[in-house]
């Protein structure tokens, strides 16, 4: 297994610098693969790991088996964001995004197969990329982070064909509503933008913020995790984790969660959501705490909820923030294990 090692360390202590890193490690992002059967996950120093799910999940499975089965080298910097199409998996780090073949890295042939760098404004901005985004329908892949702009790639052949601008501060996360289709950004700036990718125009804001029952200005204005499910979003970051209704723009449910929430999603018909301390928190629409349950990071900052119909029996919740291990819930009640850079 590769492992990015600076090579002046003599080899009695190659044990204690792995163990400082994964002491520090944050793991930023995570994507499950096309067959559902293997999880990667990104971190702070440019690795990507892949697990295996079938393997760890197995009634054979040993400790062995929820280590990585590869760890590589992809960027310089931290990998921000992953996602996976049918063969490829995606990955985002400081100022550019690259395309891996899922069946090479799983028989442990890790190149990249192409990078692509956004038109940026001057050949000197290296903003981080901190939210991909697939759209299916136009085989197209969105991109945003520190230069306030969505940026949207043809997959098919790799030209940058639109940035759409509105923000006026670094992004954090998107979303998409596929019937429409229409994406969701939020950031720093406090709003959350609402883009129609036929007319590539801004067509609703709402600035959280300024809503009185979910500001909370100790926090800051920032949006950091937001999700859409039809006519409804759920975002929070700074103010309150807050359900939307899309249309009338009003906040309908306010959460009662002290702790700014960096992920969101909705499953089924709750909202999980993640964030400062360790729990993964499940919430009914209407704004009851269903349950908390504790994971073993400190703070988390990615969940993944692996649907994959081709391995119903790899259906697991995984979350992931800092510290170098991902914890497994093979049902929403409780962790069943973790796996570990």
């Amino acid at each position: 297994m590769e492992r990015a090692v600076p090579h002046a360390i003599p080899l009695g202590q190659m044990e204690v610098f792995q163990a400082l890193q994964r002491l520090h490690m944050t793991i930023f992002s995570q994507s499950v693969s096309p067959c559902g059967k293997f999880l990667a996950a990104g971190n702070n120093y440019g690795q990507i790991a892949i697990f295996s799910l079938s393997a760890a999940l197995s009634s054979e499975a040993k400790e062995e088996s929820k280590k990585p089965v590869v760890t590589f080298q992809a960027h310089d910097g931290p990998v921000y964001s992953m996602v996976s199409t049918d063969r490829h998996l995606l990955s985002a780090g400081d100022g550019e995004v690259k395309a891996w073949l899922w069946a090479e890295i799983l028989k442990k042939g890790c190149k990249e197969l192409w990078r692509r760098q956004p038109p940026y404004r001057t050949s000197l901005e290296v903003p981080e990329i901190n939210a991909l985004l697939l759209v299916p329908k136009e085989n197209s892949l969105i991109l945003a982070g520190g230069d306030c702009q969505l940026h949207t790639m043809d997959l098919e052949t790799g030209a940058f064909t639109r940035a759409l601008r509105g923000h006026t501060d670094y992004i954090h996360c998107l979303a998409l509503r596929e019937r429409s289709p229409e994406v969701l950004s939020g950031g720093e700036d406090g709003a959350v933008r609402l883009w129609d990718l036929r007319t590539a125009k801004e067509v609703q804001t709402i600035e959280v913020y300024k809503h009185e029952e979910c500001s909370r200005p100790h926090n800051g204005r920032w949006i950091g995790c937001l999700a859409t499910d039809s006519d409804w979003m759920v975002c929070g970051g700074g103010p309150a984790l807050t359900l939307w209704h899309l249309r009338s723009s009003t906040p309908t449910t306010i959460f009662p969660m002290r702790a700014p929430q960096k992920h969101v999603t909705f499953y089924q018909d709750l909202i999980l959501s993640a964030g400062q301390g360790r729990c993964v928190n499940q919430w009914q629409l209407s704004g009851e705490l269903k349950a908390q349950v504790p994971g073993s990071s400190p703070g988390l900052l990615s969940l993944s909820l692996n649907q994959q119909p081709a391995a119903p029996e790899c259906k697991v919740l995984t979350a992931a923030g800092n510290s170098c291990r991902v914890d497994v819930f093979t049902n929403l009640g409780y962790r069943a294990f973790s796996l570990s850079f």
